[in-house]
């Protein structure tokens, strides 16, 4: 008389290759997620902001003048009744989110650019032509403050913090 053994191996009812698609799409969502988190956090806070940004286009240009910044966004400046510009800066309310464009359109010389504004801790990396990069910060302190490049010190602007 042969006895037949029984077989105590369990069937699972996920296979390994749910298991490791599962943990696949964790990963990813995890990453995601931490992804997000991060890029709403402005360069000159600590935890995010997750409001609609005001957007400020700033080109570095270089002309028959010399370098400068060209605002392109607002121009929000105050300016005479027959249009001439008396006052360029930028002009912003207190507590926005402000997210920040800069872009590298020295085609004439092909310097790098960058921009600065230490008071909100903005700093950009150094833009080759056509380079471009997005800084967000929030204007949580009314006053007037220089925007600067630090490659070509001639640079210079003005954002203006409202009450």
């Amino acid at each position: 008389m042969v006895k037949k053994q029984k077989n105590n191996t369990k069937s699972s009812p996920i296979s390994k290759g749910t298991l490791i698609g599962m943990a696949i799409i964790a990963a990813a969502a995890i990453g995601g997620g931490a992804y997000l988190w991060n890029s709403s956090v402005p360069v000159n806070m600590n935890t995010p902001v997750f409001a609609t940004p005001s957007n400020i286009y700033i080109k570095a240009i270089h002309t028959d003048q010399g370098y400068a910044f060209d605002e392109q966004s607002t121009r929000t400046g105050k300016r005479t009744l027959s249009g001439t510009n008396i006052d360029p800066s930028i002009h912003i309310p207190k507590g926005t989110l402000v997210s920040l464009h800069v872009i590298n359109e020295d085609k004439d010389t092909g310097s790098e650019q960058d921009l600065n504004i230490d008071s909100f801790n903005v700093h950009t990396r150094h833009l080759k032509y056509f380079g471009a990069q997005t800084i967000n910060f929030v204007a949580d302190k009314d006053g007037s403050y220089t925007y600067y490049s630090s490659i070509h010190p001639e640079m210079k602007g003005t954002i203006v913090v409202d009450p």
